[in-house]
């Protein structure tokens, strides 16, 4: 396997020390360099594509998507390094698809790069006797990077992680509104379905509650999130805040009628949307049992199955009744097994691993995404 990426993390768990960019010698590859990282046996767009786009497969648009997001984790070590698109390890990443870098997205509060929009790169297609773009390839991509425990930028990660440990929640941050604005000029650009959103670990985090707030509007983005958080003091509170009052439901049920009461009827959810309304914003979600930042959204609450990935069936139906949600719920069946490897990104542009469409009733799936679909006013009892 590939050398690994740079470390990342969610949370605020603690990671090595990066190497920095420079530490490689002139004659020595440095590990983060596309030939010697990237992934291996991936094809570079050409005139084929006209006739057969590789971005109809599935397999392709995870890795390609994946080296997107692993070029914001360069941008920020080549800025940090102060390194230029002659002389960074960055643009190695997107160049061989045929896309440029259009802007960059920089955290006010300490100048870091933690997103990046990169565009169908037309004059280099052309190149390449590209005449067209290929079928299914986006023309624009927004990347959102994760964690990087590097001191220039450390304190600000690790800030968005406790925040979202404790109240499930980015919108607090400069970086949702930074990704949010850069997602709402893109789509108002280029239209929702020529755009594609992606992001690792935290990341992820914050590509899955940018997508959200629009899909809440009707714009729907695909969305791909590569082991997205799924740990936070907030959930622990819920989970427990449930099942007591599941206990207390055993126990009243127990207890002698009074015979004079009457029972209320329940309070529905609010207005549900069709399936095929639910079904228009469909995130992708990659996850790893063996990474326990994002394991539990594999935590079923009903069985669980699973199909080949090839075969392009599936999603994750949340609850199991009307207007529940769906996504894509991809889980590596055999791939790194150690928690640094598990939540690593390189994992998701590598040739050997095997991934399952996981399908069952995610408790935490169901949690984040229904409201997309249910009124956000609620009966007031009387």
């Amino acid at each position: 396997m590939a050398k690994s990426p740079p470390v990342e993390a969610s949370a605020g768990f603690s990671t090595p020390e990066q190497p920095k960019l420079s530490d490689a010698s002139e004659t020595t590859p440095h590990p983060y360099e596309f030939h010697v990282s990237g992934p291996r046996n991936l094809p570079s767009p050409n005139w084929r594509d006209l006739i057969r786009s590789s971005w109809k497969n599935p397999n392709y648009k995870r890795m390609v998507i994946a080296c997107f997001i692993q070029a914001v984790y360069l941008l920020e070590l080549d800025r940090q390094e102060k390194k230029n698109e002659t002389t960074g390890l960055a643009p190695k990443w997107w160049k061989p698809f045929k896309y440029k870098l259009i802007r960059t997205l920089t955290d006010e509060r300490d100048g870091s790069i933690y997103g990046a929009v990169f565009e169908w790169d037309r004059t280099a297609a052309l190149s390449d006797f590209i005449l067209v773009r290929p079928s299914g390839a986006p023309r624009a991509v927004l990347a959102l990077r994760g964690t990087l425990l590097n001191r220039p930028t450390i304190w600000r990660d690790l800030e968005d992680d406790l925040r979202f440990l404790a109240w499930e929640s980015l919108k607090g941050s400069v970086r949702f509104t930074g990704s949010l604005n850069a997602l709402n000029e893109i789509v108002g650009t280029f239209g929702s379905t020529n755009v594609c959103l992606g992001g690792h670990s935290l990341g992820a985090g914050f590509a899955l509650q940018v997508g959200k707030a629009l899909a809440k509007k009707g714009i729907f983005v695909e969305c791909h999130l590569f082991n997205p958080p799924s740990v936070s003091l907030a959930r622990s509170l819920i989970s427990f805040g449930e099942k007591a009052g599941s206990l207390w439901e055993k126990v009243r049920a127990r207890l002698p009628s009074r015979g004079t009461g009457t029972v209320s009827p329940a309070i529905g959810g609010g207005k549900s949307l069709s399936v095929a309304e639910v079904n228009k914003w469909t995130p992708f979600l990659y996850v790893n049992n063996s990474d326990y930042i994002c394991c539990y959204y594999n935590d079923p609450a009903g069985t669980a199955v699973a199909t080949d990935v090839g075969t392009g069936k599936g999603g994750v139906v949340a609850g199991g009744g009307a207007g529940d949600v769906a996504v894509k719920l991809f889980v590596m069946s055999k791939g790194p097994q150690k928690f640094l490897e598990a939540h690593g990104l390189e994992q998701w542009w590598s040739d050997d691993i095997e991934l399952k469409v996981a399908l069952n009733h995610s408790k935490l799936i169901n949690r984040q995404l229904r409201s997309l679909y249910t009124s956000s006013m609620q009966p007031s009892l009387q």
